[in-house]
């Protein structure tokens, strides 16, 4: 019984001691730096003039508007001509922009921002409050698809650069701008930019690119907290075909191919992957310790202990779900053309997320052994792409973007994993520590806008949007 006794004190003393500790963590402070005043009317006047350019990136690569995307570029020479006059363009097949702004000084690393000019289509258009390409601003908010992804940013951006030089602000270190023309697809634009500037000899002390932003009712918290991607998760397309003698829907074999096709998919999905309690997560739970109710902060503490409490607590939601394990989604099915015409194939695609401890030629087996014995064919789309590398946390760059964020978002600064997929995993060859987060804030049912309905931004947070890049420039390139 003493035995016992003596164990249960030295575990609560060993909880207390690590909670104690988990509670001191030093917050990163917000930096110095004197305001820089911003024409908010001139930000969102050329946000509502961005929005009307159709920059859509379909499905198929060979609907993109190459039109659209020529008028983009002759309006940002336009709308920024004292930047366009500083910097060195450079236009990668395609349509991707890379700008050079020299600095003075050849010893300093260069640092990479980015924005990309595509955006995703606009589906059910009659159910959006103002037409999605319309660019309308109404009552300090502008409207339209792109507002938040990636026009919005990529606006803030050059507000940003234009403003600095209008100033009369020259760079120490180069700072370039890479902007991609097929994010929203299969980012070979970046890609094209990456090996462009790795012959050049580029190694950027940082790249910042979109990911993750100003979350108002995080749910760890339940308080505002600017969440920095450190890393993204990896991604991959599974195809699974099944085939079947064809025919007339009048006279059904028992194997047709849309029900051998069903079972496959059922069997991959039905083995989903494990939630585990480890990387990037972990990193932002400890961060942000000191801003939990007791028991959490007590939880996340001693993890050792609490990781299963952990787990169920964060995958409470789709999203949080998606930070502890690798994801799939089966997206697209395809079989005969017509009702009463049994196909020969049928084909399905699984969407695959994967997390940083999770391999592509694992989620291949697996797939593969859940489907064992079925007369199907399983196979990836395209190479797949693992998760990108975790970056430094106490990095200059990581400081200066965690500081600024706290400073304008008035929110505490925590790194996290990326769940999607940004152009900025592209540029891994030629960057120290890559980074994913965009100044704007929302709370979680506003984030549905991001790819849904109804776009929109506030004046004030565009705003506020174009003084975090300016400030962010100006404390790192100096």
């Amino acid at each position: 019984m003493a035995l016992f006794v003596f164990g249960l004190v030295l575990l609560m003393a060993v909880l207390a001691a690590r909670t104690i500790a988990a509670g001191r963590r030093l917050p990163i402070a917000p930096p110095a730096g004197d305001p820089i005043a911003i024409d908010g009317e001139r930000a969102a006047r050329r946000l509502v003039e961005a929005i009307r350019f159709q920059t859509i990136t379909w499905q198929v690569p060979s609907m993109r508007s190459a039109e659209a995307l020529a008028g983009f570029r002759q309006w940002l020479v336009k709308s920024y001509p004292r930047f366009h006059a500083d910097t060195e363009r450079t236009i990668l097949h395609g349509g991707t922009l890379i700008y050079r702004w020299q600095g003075s000084d050849p010893r300093r690393k260069p640092i990479i921002l980015m924005a990309h000019q595509d955006v995703v289509p606009a589906l059910d258009p009659s159910r959006w409050s103002f037409p999605p390409f319309a660019g309308v601003e109404q009552d300090g908010v502008i409207w339209g698809r792109g507002a938040v992804d990636d026009k919005g940013p990529l606006v803030a951006l050059f507000e940003a650069v234009e403003t600095l030089a209008e100033r009369g602000f020259r760079p120490r270190a180069d700072v370039y701008l890479v902007s991609g023309h097929d994010e929203e697809g299969e980012s070979r634009g970046a890609q094209d930019a990456a090996m462009w500037l790795k012959t050049r000899g580029v190694k950027a002390e940082f790249v910042l690119d979109e990911g993750s932003a100003i979350i108002t009712d995080n749910p760890v918290t339940g308080g505002r907290v600017a969440l920095i991607g450190i890393s993204e998760k990896g991604y991959a397309t599974l195809r699974i075909t099944a085939s079947a003698p064809g025919g007339h829907s009048s006279a059904p074999p028992d194997q047709s191919a849309v029900l051998l096709l069903a079972r496959a998919l059922e069997a991959i999905a039905g083995d989903g992957f494990e939630l585990r309690y480890t990387g990037p997560v972990v990193s932002m739970m400890d961060e942000l310790a000191g801003q939990m109710a007791p028991m959490q902060r007590v939880a996340v503490a001693n993890a050792w202990l609490f990781a299963p409490l952990l787990e169920r607590r964060i995958a409470a939601t789709p999203a949080g779900a998606a930070m502890l394990r690798t994801t799939m989604a089966p997206t697209m099915l395809a079989a005969s053309p017509k009702e009463n015409v049994l196909p020969t194939t049928a084909e399905a695609l699984i969407n695959y997320r994967l997390a940083p401890w999770d391999d592509p030629a694992a989620i291949l087996a697996r797939a593969r052994r859940a489907v064992r014995g079925m007369p199907v064919k399983i196979a990836f789309t395209r190479p797949p792409l693992p998760a990108a590398p975790v970056s430094s946390t106490t990095s200059r760059g990581y400081r200066a973007i965690a500081g600024w964020a706290t400073k304008l978002g008035n929110a505490p600064a925590a790194p996290m994993l990326v769940i999607g997929g940004t152009d900025s995993r592209m540029l891994a060859p030629v960057a120290d520590d890559i980074y994913r987060f965009t100044p704007i804030p929302f709370d979680l049912e506003e984030g549905e806008m991001i790819h849904g309905r109804n776009e929109h931004i506030s004046r004030a947070h565009l705003a506020m949007m174009v003084e975090f890049y300016a400030q962010l420039i100006r404390s790192t390139a100096s």
